[in-house]
């Protein structure tokens, strides 16, 4: 009975069985693993690998519980390297399969086989194999009903143990990973070392042309005595999906969940992704063993950190400079299958799977300025009232009056925000504005962010203002924003919705006919700006059609 319960927090499902021996053959050496499932692992998963193996003096230990060769003092828990160390994988797994093991050490002439039923010793002898191990399993949960019952058809299991694999030979490029799953291979990676190369084979060609990479050079922050270490691949803004499925998290090659780094990944993206949409990214953190703590579940999937600050800053930094440095302006392609606007709202709640929702804030947030990526670009005229043609050395480009003034207005007011030196322009005559008693208590919370912008606000009753100057990027529209601001949900930051707000109304609007000198006048500041290609909502401001694709189009490739 203690094996099982102790079993049911190791093995919760057939991917828990492969991720398990999978971590074993890593900590073997093994530069070859070869993973084959049936019937979603039910009915069989065996890994088999050429790493180290095991001296057949220790086989049968190695079905002991918390019987490990990876720690061997009480020190060793604070720097762990390897990623297995507790000792419960093999007996937990014992415990609710059938287990054939069959190993060889390298100096051993001839290997050992050993099988086990209900985590008792069934049978031993001695097998030629060459240095390696290969573990099968049969039956899982035979004897553990309870837990069959709550499994998932055996397609839904297959995806589980797929994604294990997956995530491993993102973690270890240099190691030639494949799977087969009822008889099909369905993943091999070639082993090379480059983790675009497992991109490729994992996600395909396409997002392996749209990853970024991280960490190239700048991706090292020192603190105190140490440092910690980014590196990986981040997608450009044209990749984004509908979930944070696609967000792989390593520290020191271990695969975790962590809501701090899909948050610290995330807010690198800030103002550049749609709402509901999310990045793709695998992010390697290595850090110092003593600084991170992996004794805290037996499935080893959380770790915690001596400093989360540091951490969310590092990994915010590296994705962002990535971005900064190589995001290029969409091409029309991308924006006709990525730019979709959704009703999901601005800020869902953060959960990862496995775990329950939460709205507690992240620990920091560092917004690093990006720089602008745009040429020099040659206005050429107008389309329907509403875009902007301009020529650059690399093509045509489509610019949106709308939201590239927006972004132009919204850097603007941010950076008086900052500075709290904001333009004003007086009122002729003050004007009377009356909140909702639904609004007051909002409104009498923010007063200090409007005068912060240049709203001049004073009471005038019980509901009611007087407004002598306002920001005089709105000065046609400040009631509008006021109306929107109080209407806003209350969440995220009040500061930035309310810069967002005034960008919005104080733009040109589509459909307004601008002269050449003021279009001229409008993608010169839009060079100037930090981030050009995106609006403050995270809404394309350009799109570009290149030289040869109008090569293309023309039969002149």
């Amino acid at each position: 009975i203690v094996a099982r319960i102790a079993a049911g927090e190791v093995v919760e499902r057939p991917a828990s069985v492969v991720k398990e021996l999978v971590e074993n053959a890593l900590d073997a050496g093994a530069s070859e693993i070869a993973i084959e499932a049936t019937g979603g692992g039910i009915s069989l998963i065996r890994v088999a690998d050429d790493g180290s193996g095991i001296p057949a003096s220790e086989v049968a230990l190695a079905f002991e519980r918390y019987a490990t060769s990876k720690i061997s003092s009480d020190a060793d828990l604070e720097s762990i390297s390897s990623l297995g160390f507790r000792g419960e994988a093999l007996p937990s797994i014992a415990a609710v399969a059938q287990v054939e093991m069959v190993t060889r050490a390298a100096d051993e002439a001839a290997g050992t086989f050993i099988s086990l039923m209900d985590g008792a010793v069934t049978g031993r002898r001695s097998q030629a194999r060459p240095t390696g191990t290969t573990v099968t399993v049969r039956s899982l949960f035979r004897r553990v009903p309870a837990r069959l019952k709550f499994l998932k058809s055996a397609a839904t299991e297959s995806s589980h143990i797929a994604s294990v694999v997956s995530q491993y030979a993102l973690a270890f490029p240099g190691v030639r990973f494949s799977l087969s799953l009822e008889g099909r291979t369905t993943l091999r990676t070639p082993g090379s070392g480059q983790l675009i190369d497992v991109v490729s084979e994992v996600y395909g060609l396409e997002v392996a042309r749209n990853m970024l990479p991280v960490g190239e050079g700048e991706g090292e922050w020192s603190g105190g005595n140490s440092q910690i270490r980014v590196t990986g691949l981040a997608g450009a803004p044209s990749l984004s999906r509908a979930s944070r499925g696609y967000l792989s998290f390593f520290v020191n090659r271990r695969w975790i969940n962590s809501r701090l780094l899909a948050w610290a990944v995330e807010e690198a993206y800030h103002g550049l992704l749609m709402a509901g949409k999310h990045p793709v990214a695998i992010i390697n953190i290595v850090l110092p063993p003593g600084e991170v703590d992996v004794n805290i579940h037996p499935t080893k999937a959380e770790v915690k950190f001596q400093d989360e600050h540091r951490v969310f800053g590092a990994v915010q930094k590296a994705v962002r400079q990535a971005l900064i440095a190589r995001a290029p302006a969409p091409r029309i392609e991308e924006i006709a299958t990525t730019y979709r606007p959704t009703p999901t709202r601005e800020r869902e709640l953060w959960t990862l799977p496995g775990e329950s929702a939460h709205t507690q804030s992240p620990p920091m947030t560092v917004v690093q300025p990006l720089v602008s990526t745009l040429p020099v670009l040659r206005v050429l005229g107008q389309l329907a009232n509403s875009y902007i043609i301009a020529e650059g050395p690399d093509g045509l480009y489509l610019i949106d009056q709308h939201a590239a003034h927006e972004r132009i207005l919204f850097d603007k007011i941010s950076s008086q925000q900052s500075a709290r030196q904001p333009e004003v322009q007086g009122l002729l005559e003050p004007a009377t504005f009356e909140v909702s008693p639904p609004q007051a208590a909002t409104w009498q919370s923010h007063l200090a962010d409007l005068a912060m912008v240049g709203f001049n606000i004073e009471p005038f009753g019980d509901r009611t203002y007087l407004v002598r100057a306002v920001p005089a990027v709105i000065a046609g529209d400040w009631a509008g924003v006021l109306r929107e601001m109080l209407d806003a949900p209350g969440e995220g930051s009040w500061e930035e919705g309310l810069a967002k707000s005034m960008a919005c109304h104080g733009a040109v609007r589509a459909g307004q006919s601008l002269s050449i000198e003021e279009m001229r006048d409008l993608v010169r500041q839009m060079e100037q700006t930090a981030t050009p290609q995106t609006c403050p909502h995270g809404r394309p401001t350009l799109i570009r059609l290149t030289a040869a694709q109008l090569r293309r189009e023309f039969g002149r490739s």
